[in-house]
């Protein structure tokens, strides 16, 4: 009990009208506070409650102080001892959680010299001096794992399902060839992990939103279309661009970007394009797609067509110009460690669906240990807005409280491996800013963490041992592939082909208008949402099937989410090897996996 501020307790007690008459009334106040363990905001209010039953409570004295704490503080003590091992009652730290654990042992190790297992039971450990009743699996996974955010839900119950999983460990998918079949890393030692590009480019901490004029949309996408077309101008040397409102006999090129004429969603018939403001003033024309042999096109993406508009009211388009990816960074320092760095990438939830007893969390703490990898990149959603307990406000506890707990348990359980920890957050993350782009989390890093621990935003780039990753929580192949039209005789995986969109469009999320789901600040989505140049790994973590795919020289990896609903679900790891400047360019992710967790 810290230090109790006398003034501030009467003066929550005048508030309500309530005074007091003699002058030992202050000190025996601070007494009850101390000896009953009470917060002055908590005495305050018992008394209130107290004095509003009495005659003469108005006026407060020693007697009437000494009457309220027999008949309210005293009783308060009592109650609290009946409730017998009540360990939902509140929120505990690790030394409470400790002794609930080692008095839940005793208790059994009691019950086991009076029961005999039954034949369908599962039969006790026997307890000797010799063979030590081992301890339960929150305590022996890791000396660090002493606590367990199980305490913050009313009910703690491991999910059935996801325990009685058979195929743990197994490889769902690999890219790249692996010459030794352990994986394994060097537990972060030599590995350098830091944001690419200068500060100014990097979101680093919360900003205020809910700011926002349409006039400064309207302008982000204005620039976003000139941007690009002078890019596409540039490389396809285009002479010049015709407005879409002029009519014109012959083929002209346009610039815009790809609507649709509705609310519904985009469909062949409903495509429109919205020209640029220089050549076209932001006009918007119908198109008509009919003469195009393939197409691939979704809302708010940048196009230059070469089109027919003989009424100046519809485009019949003829010709498409593919979009252009960024060049990759080459670094001009000399490289001295070329040696291979494992990554290992899991996206969350980190409970299951049934249950927030983080035992998938766990089971991944374990890997890390095992294993050893450089670096961990883990994204949120740590306390999932969506799981049932969260929605129906079953927990127990504030949800920062919940998310600190989570983090502490991953930093302190994994520090032995001496890992460098990569933490991205996500809009499902339930105590976290609900804004695109999203700043880091905020947690408070001891002296020696700060080294090997970092919070990122989402979306962000970094610069892992001079490797280039892009990162992105949000479900963007989700949401592009719900928008996504094409007819195509050639590349039919949708997959490859939104990856080829997001590249081209230079951009970690080019869908307009966004998701429903999605609430975008867009004055800072024009400074940190594009790409800065094309990564050499895109980390792109979706409800959709896991994949590793090599799109136009990026590596890009779905790692799947680490449960899905009641089960388990998979998790990715990669080998990454530098290259020497003077080469030339070869993808530096060696090979990947996912694998079931």
């Amino acid at each position: 009990m810290g230090s109790v501020c006398v003034e501030e307790l009467l003066e929550d007690l005048r508030v309500f009208g309530v005074g007091y008459e003699e002058e030992a009334v202050p000190d025996k106040l601070v007494e009850l506070c101390m000896t009953h363990r009470l917060a002055q905001s908590d005495l305050a209010n018992e008394l209130v409650a107290f004095t509003t039953t009495k005659e003469d409570g108005s006026r407060l004295t020693v007697e009437i102080l000494n009457v309220f704490e027999h008949e309210v503080l005293n009783k308060r003590v009592n109650k609290a001892h009946q409730k017998k091992d009540n360990r939902y009652s509140g929120i505990k730290d690790i030394n409470t959680i400790q002794g609930l654990i080692d008095v839940e042992e005793e208790e059994e190790n009691l019950l086991d010299a009076y029961t005999t297992p039954s034949k369908g039971s599962q039969k006790r450990n026997i307890t000797t001096p010799e063979n030590p009743r081992s301890k339960k699996t929150l305590s022996t996974r890791s000396p660090h794992l002493v606590f367990s955010p199980n305490s913050f839900s009313p009910s703690p119950t491991p999910s059935q399902k996801y325990g009685s999983r058979s195929n743990r460990g197994e490889v769902v998918t690999s890219f790249g060839s692996v010459q030794d079949t352990s994986w394994s890393g060097k537990g972060g030692h030599g590995s350098s992990v830091k944001l690419f590009g200068s500060p100014e480019q990097s979101l680093t901490k919360s900003y205020k939103f809910m700011f926002q004029k349409l006039r400064d949309i309207r302008e982000v996408l204005s620039w976003k279309i000139e941007e690009l077309g002078d890019a596409l101008k540039k490389y396809y040397k285009i002479e010049e661009f015709t407005s879409v409102l002029v009519p014109a006999q012959e083929p002209v090129t346009v610039l815009g970007q790809i609507g649709c004429d509705s609310n519904g969603k985009l469909n062949a018939k409903s495509v429109i394009l919205e020209g640029d403001r220089e050549h076209s003033s932001g006009g918007q024309v119908p198109v008509d797609l009919s003469e195009l042999k393939e197409y691939s096109l979704f809302p708010g993406q940048v196009v230059v067509m070469e089109s027919i508009n003989s009424t100046g009211g519809k485009l019949v388009a003829s010709k498409l110009y593919e979009g252009v990816p960024l060049p990759f960074y080459q670094s001009t320092e000399q490289v001295e460690d070329l040696e291979l760095q494992m990554i290992l990438v899991a996206c969350g939830p980190y409970t299951t669906s049934d249950s927030i007893t983080y035992d998938p969390m766990l089971d991944l703490i374990d890997i890390i240990n095992k294993d050893k990898p450089d670096v961990c990149i883990l994204f949120g959603p740590f306390l999932d807005a969506k799981h049932e307990q969260v929605e129906n406000g079953q927990l127990i506890g504030s949800f920062e409280d919940i998310f600190k707990h989570c983090l502490k348990m991953i930093i302190e359980g994994t520090r032995s491996a001496g890992s460098q920890l990569v933490f991205v957050p996500s809009l499902r993350d339930v105590h976290h800013d609900f804004i695109y782009p999203q700043p880091p989390f905020s947690y408070e890093l001891s002296k020696d963490d700060k080294q090997r621990v970092h919070f990122v935003s989402d979306p962000c780039t970094l610069a892992i041992n001079g490797v280039i990753f892009g990162l992105t929580s949000t479900d963007l192949l989700f949401h592009m592939s719900a928008e996504e039209i094409s007819s195509s005789s050639g590349v039919s995986d949708r997959f490859t082909r939104i990856l080829k969109h997001v590249l081209t469009q230079r951009s970690y999320y080019p869908l307009y208008p966004p998701s429903e789901e999605m609430n975008i600040d867009y004055e800072n989505f024009y400074n940190y949402v594009p790409l800065p140049v094309t990564p050499d790994v895109l980390v792109v973590p979706s409800e959709l099937r896991y994949f590793v795919k090599d799109i136009l020289g990026c590596v890009c990896v779905n790692p799947g989410r680490l449960t899905k609903g009641q089960v388990g679900g998979t998790y990715s790891r990669l080998y990454i090897q530098r290259q020497d400047t003077e080469e030339e360019r070869k993808s530096p992710c060696i090979a990947a996996q996912v694998v079931k967790i």
